[in-house]
């Protein structure tokens, strides 16, 4: 079937940093709660053909309901002791026909249909692509005795954000030999990158922001009621 390009969304955080007694998946938000605007987009973006959760096991029960209302959802899978774990899990669980895998934080549920399909086509041309944002602030390298090193130039750095999306099985050779190497990374495309292939960056929104801490909640909810007015 071409691309046949999975969605793996990955929902099996704790959700600590946000101090709440609810999931942060499961916050309402506006009309929704927050990870069905995640999955939204995922569903009707024409080019994903089908999506894969992960979740925490004391949230599948309620996840798998919330999926019911979403057709391409394919499979609920549990995630593991830690991020990697958990992706490993969601793309084992992608069909045998998958040519593509685009992950993405749960958690991100301000992704647009638009960044969806710009990151996925340029990964079907590269087999390894990731939305990213140019970083505005001054960054310092700074040493342990919090003296500044060095300024990198700004112009070259970017703050990442998913969906990140690879040819499936670069993804799973990178996975293997981070695995089989007890290597430490702090993103999916860290894995790629450690077996020296390329991963491109296309140009994201500042929008796309993550649900981390409280503070992300006032932001999404001032974004999602600029969108409703047609205002973003």
């Amino acid at each position: 079937m071409g691309n046949f390009t999975s969605a793996v969304i990955v929902a099996a955080g704790n959700s600590t940093r946000m101090g709440l007694s609810v999931p942060k998946h499961f916050l309402p938000l506006e009309d929704n709660l927050a990870i069905e605007y995640t999955l939204s987009a995922f569903q009707f973006c024409s080019i994903i053909d089908e999506i894969i959760v992960v979740c925490r096991k004391a949230d599948f029960d309620q996840m798998s309901e919330i999926c019911e209302g979403y057709t391409k959802v394919n499979k609920v899978v549990l995630g593991g002791d830690n991020r990697t774990e958990s992706v490993k899990n969601g793309v084992n669980a992608t069909s045998e026909e998958t040519k593509f895998v685009a992950i993405h934080d749960g958690a991100r549920i301000l992704v647009t249909d638009e960044e969806i399909k710009d990151v996925v086509k340029r990964a079907y041309a590269c087999k390894a692509a990731t939305l990213g944002t140019h970083v505005t602030d001054t960054i310092k390298t700074v040493a342990k005795n919090m003296t500044v090193v060095d300024t990198p130039d700004r112009s070259r750095l970017f703050a990442v954000q998913t969906p990140q999306v690879f040819e499936k099985s670069l993804y799973l050779r990178a996975l293997k030999n981070t695995l089989d190497n007890s290597l430490s990374v702090t993103d999916d495309c860290s894995m790629v990158e450690m077996l020296g292939e390329k991963v491109e960056v296309v140009l994201g929104k500042s929008t796309n922001i993550k649900l981390t801490t409280q503070s992300d909640i006032t932001l999404a909810l001032a974004i999602l009621s600029k969108r409703k007015m047609g205002l973003l």
